[in-house]
């Protein structure tokens, strides 16, 4: 097909201020994804837009597997408060409210 660009589940990006650190979530406009590699403002990048990855955690949240999950842009990591907050992948496996990390399955933001 001549107008289709790419499949969508790699995006090439350029890296906003405060950088990118590979395999960890980024937030850039409404678009989440995991880094690929880690950068500094203004170089490329590539966001991995679908997979199931390892990710920072709220603690004080236990996860339940299938949990719709928002990524907290202000303190980088996943939670399952809503409010203020970007919807951006279910919980893989259920996950103790004390853990620091969870698996997480992304889906589209948009």
């Amino acid at each position: 097909m001549k107008t289709m660009l790419s499949s969508g589940d790699r995006v090439n990006v350029t890296t906003p201020a405060g950088g990118l650190t590979s395999g960890l979530g980024a937030l850039i406009g409404a678009m989440f994804g995991v880094a690929m590699n880690t950068t500094v403002q203004g170089d490329p990048n590539v966001l991995v837009r679908e997979g199931e990855f390892t990710q920072p955690k709220a603690t004080g949240e236990a996860w339940t597997q299938g949990q719709l999950l928002y990524w907290d842009n202000t303190n980088k990591r996943f939670t399952t408060t809503a409010s203020g907050n970007t919807k951006a992948a279910v919980a893989s496996a259920a996950q103790l409210a004390a853990a620091t990390t969870g698996d997480v399955i992304l889906v589209p933001t948009i």
